[in-house]
Parts: structure tokens; C-alpha cells; sequence
């Protein structure tokens, strides 16, 4: 397990971290993200996805719980588990996504899938700070989220 901090002075500071992290991803990797509503979860996953070229720009999942964006290289699953409860995260098709070599799922509000999603995955802690300061706190947790760590962090 390996741990790091990035800080972040604005929405745009976060969208453009999340850009140059989004570089390292080359499918397979599993990213969660915490933190309280407003704290810049969605902008993340917004950089990402502008960073891998998908045609649409990613919005908050929290009604559909579950959006996909693709182009022909990659298929980004934004998962918004915040009103879920863990009994009712079985129908999601967690196994398609797992077999699927392209896919990148970005989870917030992880905790009712964390069981049922391999343990090797980046885990983002989004800190509220003053003003428009935010602090990711990172956690890893095999080989794949370790190379994402190390990215990230470079990308500051």
C-alpha cells in the first residue's frame, strides 16, 4: 500500500490533474473516489474524460448511478453509488465491466461495491479546503493502482 497528497487551488487545477492523470490509464484500472458532496468528485471524472476524448462530458451519475462513455479505445464506467445501499449493488453488471480490457470504472461513493470489485484499485479522498483548495488524499492498493498513484502524482 502506498499513500500520497495532491492539492488542488481551483476546479480548473482539478480538471487539469485529472487530464494528465487520465494519460496513465490504459483500461482495466478501477479508480474510488470519496469525499463530501461539492468536493470536486465529478470535475475529476469530467477531466478524465475530456483528456480520453469521449464524446460526452460526464455529469453527476447520482439518478442513473450508473453512466458509460466510450470512444473506440476505451469505455469509461462513472458509477454514483450514493444512494445505494449494499443489498441492491448485485445488478449492475460488475462482471462485464471487470472482463471488459478497456474498461476504466471511476466509482464515487464506493463503499457498497467495495467488496465485490478486486482490492487492487487508486482510492481518492477529496478534502474540502478554504475557498476552492481541495486536498487528494491517495491510497493504493496492488501493482495497476500503484502506477496510477505515481501518476497522479507526477501530475501535479
Amino acid at each position: 500500500m502506498k499513500t500520497g497528497k495532491i492539492f488542488s487551488h481551483s476546479r480548473a487545477h482539478t480538471l487539469e490533474i485529472a487530464g494528465r492523470f487520465a494519460r496513465a490509464l490504459r483500461g482495466g484500472e478501477i479508480v474510488f473516489l470519496r469525499g463530501p458532496i461539492g468536493a470536486g468528485k465529478t470535475v475529476f471524472v469530467k477531466g478524465v474524460a475530456q483528456a480520453l476524448s469521449l464524446k460526452s462530458s460526464p455529469t453527476s451519475a447520482s439518478f442513473s448511478l450508473m453512466k458509460t462513455y466510450q470512444n473506440k479505445h476505451t469505455r469509461l464506467f462513472h458509477i454514483d453509488l450514493f444512494r445505494l445501499e449494499e443489498n441492491e449493488v448485485f445488478n449492475l453488471g460488475f462482471e462485464e465491466m471487470l472482463e471488459d480490457e478497456q474498461a476504466i470504472i471511476l466509482a464515487e461513493w464506493p463503499d457498497p461495491i467495495a467488496a465485490v470489485l478486486p482490492s487492487d484499485r487508486l482510492e481518492i479522498n477529496f478534502v474540502l479546503r478554504q475557498g476552492d483548495e481541495r486536498v487528494l488524499e491517495l491510497v493504493s492498493n496492488g501493482c495497476v493502482s500503484d502506477r496510477l498513484l505515481e501518476a497522479l502524482c507526477q501530475a501535479q
